[in-house]
């Protein structure tokens, strides 16, 4: 029985178009399992929850944000250059195409936009892969269009390579990861490490970090002053935790979590995009799916999605939380 399941959500995946998933009870598929190696898991995860499929058939989805005013989740699927947005109400739509490259060339891997943001005016911030920069989208959510504005294009006149994951503070200063997944052999790579920025309300670039292999996901923790920072690097699989001043400077960082060792044929992706809970407990993509993990690195449970998984969010009261596993959009209830 589960096997013929896996066939039809395996189907699915393969249609030429991103499908809706639901049945005429508003009912969704389900797959995989919760892991659960701490009690302290039950008290964010419901014992008996199930992982639901709410869309399929995409490249490789990505950066999944809900839009509170439009109870709406928009999401990113980078190989296409596109951004779909899901509700409950009207289930699948396109949102933005592009999303992050705008010239002619149709040979780019990984054109699109990945992380996404909001800032403390509701406009969309977006790492755009193809573009290499951080951009805003220049016209309203409710009706997108492809008009955008680069806010950081570069550091110290040299591009970007390709900015994957982002965050905001309360004082509107931007945290985001530079990790080369964007780039085209042909690309001409113009910095010689993959940093770790924050650009500041005046638009200066301030580089944090530049000893890390592959930064990838990035978040805050609930009183700001801890920066996470996953390094997607098959041998050196970490989340990192990096102490912050004042002003947004890295003081100390440290591993907070090594998952190289979860890495196994069972257990697909590494550690990718990540959010923090209200309560200050981490939801990390990597290895298996979605690693809970605690604020003194402990690790509670893993969300076993049964697919790579890119990156994950809540909802504006976290009620489910989200997550872009390979070629699904999946959703899991919380307590």
């Amino acid at each position: 029985m589960k096997n013929s399941f896996l066939l039809i959500l395996l189907a699915l995946a393969a249609c030429s178009a991103p499908q809706y998933q639901e049945s005429l009870e508003q009912e969704f598929m389900t797959i995989g399992s919760v892991e659960r190696l701490d009690s302290a898991l039950d008290t964010l995860i419901p014992v008996g929850a199930e992982i639901e499929v709410l869309a399929s058939g995409f490249e490789w989805a990505e950066g999944p944000l809900w839009l509170e005013e439009q109870q709406a989740l928009i999401f990113t699927d980078v190989p296409t250059n596109k951004i779909w947005k899901w509700t409950e109400k009207d289930s699948l739509s396109l949102y933005l195409s592009p999303s992050g490259y705008l010239g002619d060339r149709t040979d780019k891997r990984e054109p699109g936009a990945n992380g996404l943001a909001l800032d403390a005016a509701g406009n969309l911030i977006l790492c755009q892969h193809g573009e290499r920069q951080v951009g805003k989208m220049l016209t309203s959510l409710d009706a997108p269009k492809s008009n955008f504005e680069g806010l950081a294009t570069n550091y110290e006149g040299k591009r970007f390579n390709s900015p994957n994951d982002l965050v905001f503070n309360s004082r509107g200063q931007l945290f985001f990861t530079d990790p080369p997944y964007g780039m085209d052999p042909w690309d001409e790579k113009e910095l010689e490490f993959q940093g770790v920025y924050r650009l500041d309300p005046d638009e200066k670039v301030n580089l944090l970090v530049d000893t890390l292999s592959r930064p990838n996901g990035i978040a805050l923790s609930p009183d700001q002053k801890t920066l996470y920072i996953a390094q997607s690097d098959p041998e050196k699989a970490k989340y990192y935790a990096f102490d912050l001043d004042e002003n947004g400077n890295v003081i100390l960082g440290k591993v907070l979590f090594d998952a190289t060792s979860l890495q196994g044929e069972s257990r697909k992706g590494l550690p990718d995009g990540l959010k923090v809970h209200s309560s200050g407990v981490l939801f990390a993509t990597g290895p298996g799916g979605v690693l809970v993990i605690s604020p003194e690195g402990k690790h509670l449970g893993t969300i076993l999605t049964e697919n790579g998984t890119a990156n994950c969010g809540f909802d504006a009261g976290e009620k489910y939380l989200y997550m872009t596993a390979d070629a699904f959009l999946m959703r899991i209830k919380l307590k």
